[in-house]
């Protein structure tokens, strides 16, 4: 659910900012498996992975070892943390920079976001997902856990579903951080509203409902008051 949101999110914003067609420089930094980076691989554009977990890394190299050669050849994967950009590239290297559930362990995350930015081309587009610090009552409140929503009140740390204690970020203090560092606040969506408290091994509907599904979310996310208490949000910005 929330890699298809973003992906639409992500499409509209690469759509609105660059010529159709055009095969962009694209960084994918904390990549995961692969999932974005592929995708996007797919699309034409040439990706560079960057991740810090070895079990990770082998897991998108495995899925991109399934790939087309002519994919394969448009994506190059580093083992790397996401704090040292400046080390493996050249600033203005890229022309999307995404950093989708990183910062969330990252307890000052302003010098990175700064460092992204860097590494994009003028025009280029920044493209964080975040904890919703805003909204962290809301998953216990709907689960029936009324203490722990009362607790989330009162801070800006979760456990998340790895059981890891980690951070949550609100849209007003990156909207100034973004805007600090030249590459203000263009766009900003809502992820994972209805669906929050679902497992993730819970097993997909069927295509009709599921399509109703994703329909729900995408436009919860893009609808005011909805969004501002989705689980994540997806900020984009655009580098001056």
């Amino acid at each position: 659910m929330r890699q298809e949101l973003v992906a639409r999110q992500l499409d509209e914003q690469i759509a609105a900012r660059f010529p159709v067609g055009q095969r962009l420089r694209i960084l994918d930094v904390g990549m995961g498996q692969g999932t974005q980076a592929l995708r996007l691989a797919r699309a034409g554009h040439t990706v560079t992975g960057l991740e810090s977990d070895p079990e990770m890394l082998r897991t998108a190299r495995e899925a991109l070892g399934g790939e087309p050669a002519g994919i394969r050849e448009r994506v190059r994967l580093i083992e790397g943390n996401g704090q040292d950009t400046g080390v493996h590239f050249l600033p203005g290297s890229f022309d999307v920079v995404l950093c989708h559930g990183v910062l969330m362990y990252v307890q000052e995350p302003d010098a990175m976001v700064a460092g992204l930015a860097r590494m994009l081309a003028p025009g280029g587009l920044l493209s964080l997902l975040v904890r919703n610090a805003d909204a962290l009552a809301m998953r216990p409140g709907m689960a029936g856990d009324f203490a722990g929503a009362l607790a989330a009140f009162e801070s800006d740390r979760y456990t998340n579903r790895l059981g890891l204690s980690v951070r949550a970020d609100r849209l007003e203090a990156l909207t100034a951080t973004l805007a600090s560092i030249a590459a203000p606040l263009h766009a900003w969506y809502g992820v994972r509203l209805f669906t929050d408290n679902v497992s993730n091994d819970a097993e997909l509907p069927p295509a009709a409902e599921l399509e109703r599904v994703l329909a729900a979310e995408d436009r919860a996310g893009r609808t005011d008051p909805y969004r501002g208490v989705a689980a994540l949000l997806h900020l984009c910005g655009v580098r001056g």
